[in-house]
């Protein structure tokens, strides 16, 4: 499927130039991030790579080198391409008459290495790179090189994939505070040695959970505030599209086609237009469109809620048969109360009084009372005979609930309208917890009983199915035929299309998005389900390819507010400072606008002494207090004439090559010692 690509020259002998950029991973993150910087941001690249076949993929009869050396010709070729076409737009980051903005940038090269040891490290010449991305699976062989890497060139600019929070906040101090130490005295301004630790299940969770909802809203959230991007359907004859505050994209001409696919970078003229002008928005007719439809205020850590609430209510501890009963013996004895006020002269209290007590045996026989007397006597002695029963069934089934309360929850007869999750790993896990908090039934499926995300669906009480996927009978205990949607979010590609096929055969409108890594796959695997199945939405995902350029960003010395897929297509959310950008600098936000590229969508109207560091952050305020939360300084409906000066800083959409344009222009070299 990838085709023959000759095998890219290593260079062991020749010791990289400084400033150079150098990926050490061993999976398809560090190869898709290491395209983004060659290909994007024309950086000349150092990939170091496991030697031997991917342990991931042991079926697959590339090695890493060659997994990377195809990925790398696919994209080369692609550039070739598009150098060959002739003319550039707004979106390829070249400027003026240039073609391929990585003329004179030599190819990736490529290491391999069983571990980032010292030895390996100062061979790939990390005391004169400018960054080092450490992007292995596992946190503590990252934690390991980036403490060596530190120790080797405290100005290194490092980019950590770690998967625990917690420990990525520490290892961020720890690490910054080491360079500070070994540079003692060093001018904080021209330290070039950040430390940014990000998570790409953390990066890609949100879109993967936001193809599971109707409308297919993506959140971006920034100084507290959420960006809602959605997707809006074609407008019909007659109609307006509402353009929301502004049109971010234009989905494919082919996404209403059944036998169309989701357009990628490689989809040529039929691919998404992103953050096209308002030409191209009056021109695209029957086009779908992604809009920037609102802007609210973030929730501070609303944690994810619990499915069945808080506590054991008698829904989970009793079952209905149960209560029932239960209601029906309260409803006997009511109507034995009310049959002795009619009958006898007593009060209503003397009249349960007695009741109760031929309940449950107590009394005497009523031998000389009027025969209404006797006849309830008998038949509160038969009522009270069915108390026993019910006693013992409501004990037995409490001791069965706290018995199996430490136990996964199966799924209810009754369930519907949910979300069918299947693989909770790093990233299933990731995409469960964002399901709860929007409050989204989930049922999990789940091949491995130890799997990372099990602790987690246990403690929220979400119902989860122990099972393999592709065997008959697993799908059907999730409750797939009353679901929303299907979510394959395995590792392996193969797994997620047999469940999304099985799926649709028995729910053929069915909402199915899958973990794809490749885009050819995932294109042939696109057309043949909207052909088979033309009224249900399909999407397809790639979590490398969504989490990469948050990765390839912070390489570059900065962080995105959050990456939305427009299809098979990125768009990046991106806090930068004006000064130092020529192309912003100076301009109004009309003439700052460059279609496909970028636009600027609010601009920071805090002093600079009182601005957050991070925009991506919730402001600091107790959100159970009082207070109230302080007003956001982000300005969002900018008057086109307002002028960009040198200390505003700006929120922008852009392209991945359109940040990379910008990025590119501000680089300085920093003086070594």
């Amino acid at each position: 499927m990838l085709g023959f690509v000759p095998p890219l020259p290593q260079q062991p002998g020749r010791p990289p130039s400084a400033g150079h950029m150098i990926v050490c991973g061993d999976d398809a993150l560090a190869r898709r991030l290491a395209v983004e910087l060659r290909y994007v941001y024309g950086e000349r690249v150092t990939l170091l790579l496991p030697p031997g076949r991917d342990a991931n993929s042991p079926e697959t009869p590339l090695t890493q080198r060659g997994r990377a050396a195809a990925l790398f010709g696919r994209m080369s070729a692609a550039m070739n391409r598009a150098g060959n076409g002739g003319g550039t737009t707004g979106g390829s980051g070249a400027t003026g008459g240039s073609g391929d903005t990585n003329a004179g940038v030599e190819a990736v090269r490529i290491m391999e290495a069983p571990e980032p040891s010292d030895d390996v490290l100062e061979e790939a010449g990390v005391d004169r790179a400018a960054a080092l991305a450490l992007v292995y699976d596992d946190d503590e062989r990252n934690i390991r090189a980036a403490l060596t890497a530190r120790r080797l060139n405290p100005r290194l600019r490092l980019v950590i994939r770690l998967y625990n929070r917690k420990l990525g906040l520490h290892l961020e101090e720890l690490l910054d505070q080491a360079a500070a130490v070994a540079m003692p005295g060093i001018d904080p301004a021209l330290l070039d040695a950040s430390t940014t630790v990000l998570s790409d299940a953390d990066t890609a969770a949100p879109a993967l959970a936001a193809t599971a909802l109707t409308g297919s809203s993506k959140i971006i959230q920034a100084e507290g505030l959420l960006l809602r991007a959605a997707e809006r359907p074609p407008p019909r004859p007659g109609e307006t599209a509402d353009p929301g505050l502004c049109t971010l994209a234009l989905l494919s001409s082919t996404t209403n086609d059944p036998a169309g696919a989701e357009g990628s970078d490689s989809s040529g003229d039929e691919a998404p237009q992103l953050l096209p002008d308002e030409s191209a928005v009056a021109a695209a007719t029957g086009r779908g469109t992604v809009v920037l439809e609102a802007v609210s205020r973030a929730d501070p850590d609303r944690p994810a809620t619990r499915m069945g609430g808080r506590g054991a209510p008698l829904a989970q501890v009793f079952s209905r048969r149960l209560r029932w009963s239960a209601l029906g013996f309260a409803a006997a004895a009511l109507a034995l109360v009310i049959a002795s006020l009619l009958t006898t002269e007593d009060t209503a209290v003397h009249s349960t009084y007695l009741t109760l007590l031929d309940l449950l045996g107590m009394n005497d026989p009523a031998e000389g009372a009027p025969p209404a007397r006797q006849i309830i006597q008998l038949l509160s002695g038969i009522a009270g005979l069915l108390l026993l029963p019910l006693l013992l069934a409501a004990v037995l089934e409490a001791f069965g609930t706290l018995r199996t309360a430490s136990s996964l929850r199966r799924p209810p007869r009754g369930l519907s309208g949910h979300v069918v999750l299947l693989g909770l790993g790093k990233i299933g896990t990731r995409v469960l917890v964002r399901l709860r908090e929007l409050d989204i039934p989930v049922v999990v499926v789940e091949e491995d009983p130890e799997a990372r995300g099990i602790p987690l669906a246990r403690s929220m009480h979400v119902p989860t199915v122990i099972g393999d996927v592709t065997q008959e009978g697993v799908l059907e205990a999730a409750k797939i035929r009353r679901a929303r949607a299907l979510l394959a979010l395995t590792s392996i590609d193969t797994t997620n299309l047999e469940a999304a096929l099985y799926a649709r055969s028995v729910k053929p409108d069915l909402r199915v998005a899958l973990r794809l890594y490749d885009d050819e796959f995932a294109t042939a695997v696109y057309r043949t389900l909207r052909t088979a199945h033309p009224g249900a939405l399909t999407r397809s995902r790639s979590v490398s390819h969504l989490a990469a350029p948050s990765f390839a960003v912070a390489m570059m010395g900065r962080q995105i507010l959050g990456a939305v897929p427009v299809e098979r297509k990125v768009m990046l959310f991106a806090a930068l400072e004006v000064a130092g950008h020529p192309q912003l600098e100076g301009h109004t936000v009309e003439q700052a606008f460059r279609a496909g590229a970028w636009r600027v969508l609010a601009i920071d109207a805090t002093p600079p002494a009182d601005r957050t560091p991070d925009l991506a952050a919730n402001p600091p305020y107790n959100p159970d207090g009082d207070a109230v939360p302080p007003p956001s300084g982000l300005v969002w409906d900018l008057h086109p004439g307002y002028v960009l000066r040198a200390t505003d800083r700006v929120v922008i959409a852009a392209t991945r090559r359109g940040l990379a344009e910008l990025l590119r222009r501000q680089r300085s070299v920093v003086p070594r010692r």
